[in-house]
């Protein structure tokens, strides 16, 4: 079947084309480096807030600058959130 003249073809767009956002939300590229301190007491339990450079001593990397926020990383920025109250 012949287009007719009038009709303009539409274009495919292919989303993965186009970066995701910047934020802490699942499915965009983290703003910052997030680390959040480990107990140093021998329990390796995740203490105190999340913060973007290294604590020092234990500590756990939760997401490098840029990368994708997924949804583990979306429970652990969550987590030391209600933990701080």
């Amino acid at each position: 079947m012949a287009a007719k003249k009038d009709e303009q073809p539409q274009a495919a767009v292919r989303p993965q084309e186009y970066a995701a956002g910047t934020g802490w939300q699942v499915g965009q590229s983290a703003p910052e480096d997030a680390f959040r301190a480990l107990d140093a007491g021998g329990t390796g339990a995740p203490v105190g807030p999340v913060v973007a450079v290294h604590p020092g001593g234990y500590a756990r990397q939760i997401v490098s600058k840029g990368a994708l926020v997924t949804e583990g990383v979306r429970r652990e920025l969550d987590a030391a959130e209600s933990d701080e109250g």
